[in-house]
């Protein structure tokens, strides 16, 4: 019997977590959220709070990490050969800073908020996207700007610290187009995801 309860607890934990992400699915947010079943449920949770669109967050996540959980920017390389430090504390889907990660803990009470869980990351994305427009008077609604001061800061943005960074302004661009993208794709699949429930387990 206990194994048959082992067996079952494993297959729901299984298919609560989702199965990992294709690459491919980056591309459509729709897949994206039918693939990873608790995803749309936290991005709506972080829309609320912040008022910010969930185009806009998921756009921002899939340019800072391509929605992988581990990721860091890469290591320097000394001599050419060695590895060297990484170029920043970056981490996670969000791709926060240590120090900007302990702000966000601190000012919205998030003690355990964790950059390699998607629940803290998207909510961290809308809490900055928010700081931006309260900070540099950055429409919510304008992914590009909202990137520029996501990339350098919002002090950075007041100074426009981009203008000598074509790259960057590209990127920008990306994201933007991204946004574009996502919220058509939404428009379409967004009521099916509001009928999905989520998965949960029974108390044994």
């Amino acid at each position: 019997m206990r194994l048959y309860i082992l067996i079952g607890l494993v297959i729901i934990l299984g298919a609560c977590s989702g199965s990992r992400l294709d690459p491919q699915h980056a591309n459509d947010i729709c897949a994206v959220m039918r693939t990873k079943h608790t995803w749309y449920k936290h991005a709506k949770k972080s829309r609320s709070r912040w008022n910010v669109s969930i185009a806009v967050m998921m756009a921002i996540m899939y340019q800072e990490s391509g929605f992988r959980p581990d990721a860091r920017p890469p290591r320097t390389r000394c001599l050419y050969i060695f590895p060297g430090p990484r170029p920043s504390s970056a981490f996670g889907y969000s791709q926060a800073l240590d120090g900007t990660w302990e702000n966000y803990m601190r000012i919205t009470n998030n003690h355990n908020a964790r950059r390699d869980k998607f629940k803290d990351a998207i909510d961290f994305i809308g809490w900055y996207c928010n700081l931006s427009y309260k900070q540099c008077g950055i429409s919510k609604n304008d992914p590009y700007n909202q990137y520029l001061a996501y990339h350098e800061g919002q002090g950075g943005f007041n100074r426009h610290t981009f203008r000598n960074k074509a790259w960057l302004m590209q990127t920008a661009t990306r994201v933007k187009q991204r946004t574009g993208k996502y919220k058509k794709q939404l428009q379409v699949c967004e009521r099916e995801l509001n009928r999905k429930k989520s998965c949960f387990l029974w108390p044994f």
